[in-house]
Parts: C-alpha cells; sequence; structure tokens
C-alpha cells in the first residue's frame, strides 16, 4: 500500500476545520521562531537545550547561534505549514516538523534537571512554571499529528 498525500483540510469528510489547528500553529511557530534570534529566549533555552540528549550537540555553537539554529528550524516549520495550506506534501512535512518539534520539547521535561519534582505518593508534580509552560506541548504535539493524519491517505496498491 502506498501513501500520498493531501491538503489536510481538504480531506473528504468535513475536515475545514482543521484549518483552524493549521493557522494556530503557524502562528505559534513564527511567534516562537523569532523570540529565539533574541538575547532572552537565547538564555531562556540553554539549559533545555544542554540537558538535552538530542539537542545537545547543539552547544558547539554557542547560546546565541544554538537558539538562531532552533528559531530557523521553527520558521521553516511554520512556513511548510503556509505551504502545506495548497500543497499536498508541504502539509504532510509541516505536520511532521511539527510533530517532531513538539516531541523534542516535551521531553525537556524528563531531561532537565529540577523541571518536575515527585509527590511523597510517587507521582511527578507539576511544579515549576517552566514545566507549566513545556506541558502544554502534549496538546500541540496532538494539533500536529491531527493535521498529518489528515495529510496522509492510503491508497490500495494498484493490481
Amino acid at each position: 500500500m502506498t501513501v500520498h498525500f493531501r491538503v489536510a483540510e481538504r480531506s473528504s469528510g468535513s475536515y475545514w476545520h482543521l484549518a483552524l489547528l493549521r493557522w494556530s500553529l503557524v502562528a505559534i511557530f513564527i511567534w516562537f521562531g523569532i523570540q529565539k534570534f533574541t538575547p532572552y529566549a537565547a538564555e531562556a533555552i540553554a539549559p533545555l537545550i544542554a540537558h538535552s540528549p538530542f539537542m545537545s550537540w547543539l552547544s558547539v555553537f554557542g547560546v546565541g547561534d544554538e537558539a538562531k539554529i532552533v528559531g530557523t528550524i521553527e520558521l521553516t516549520t511554520a512556513s511548510a505549514l503556509i505551504i502545506g495550506s495548497v500543497n499536498p506534501t508541504a502539509s504532510a512535512l509541516g505536520a511532521a516538523m511539527g510533530c517532531a518539534t513538539f516531541l523534542l520539547t516535551t521531553s525537556f521535561v524528563l531531561s532537565t534537571p529540577g523541571i518536575t519534582q515527585i509527590s511523597p505518593s510517587g507521582f511527578p508534580i507539576i511544579s515549576t512554571l517552566l514545566e507549566q509552560f513545556l506541558i502544554k506541548d502534549i496538546a500541540l504535539l496532538a494539533a500536529c499529528l491531527t493535521l498529518l493524519l489528515a495529510s496522509l491517505s492510503p491508497r490500495p496498491a494498484a493490481s
């Protein structure tokens, strides 16, 4: 079975509302992508990157440049999502890039020391503002996954 791509909002059925997800994700990626070019945001994400098993290699570029790389990826994701509103391949690509981004940012909760505390009963406590900020990425991951799945359409193999 092969897979072909489609613009998520144009999937069969009533998927027009997925445009709300697409354009809210575009706004988020633009907003946060631009912020990564500021010293404030660069310093804020430096500890997250430093402790990430997936992103710590970026530290070779220094705090400012590692943030600019992340910002560039976020702005590229926004661009793919925008183009994806009319191009099926870009629809899937942008959604997949968003999924990757939010999988990485959600992993920061587990990899950055001092973010999560454990209650006396052993249950994790959302204890810091940073963790509260990162936990919303679970919903954003679900939004990107929804767009991705709507952008993929299995096509039966030709006989």
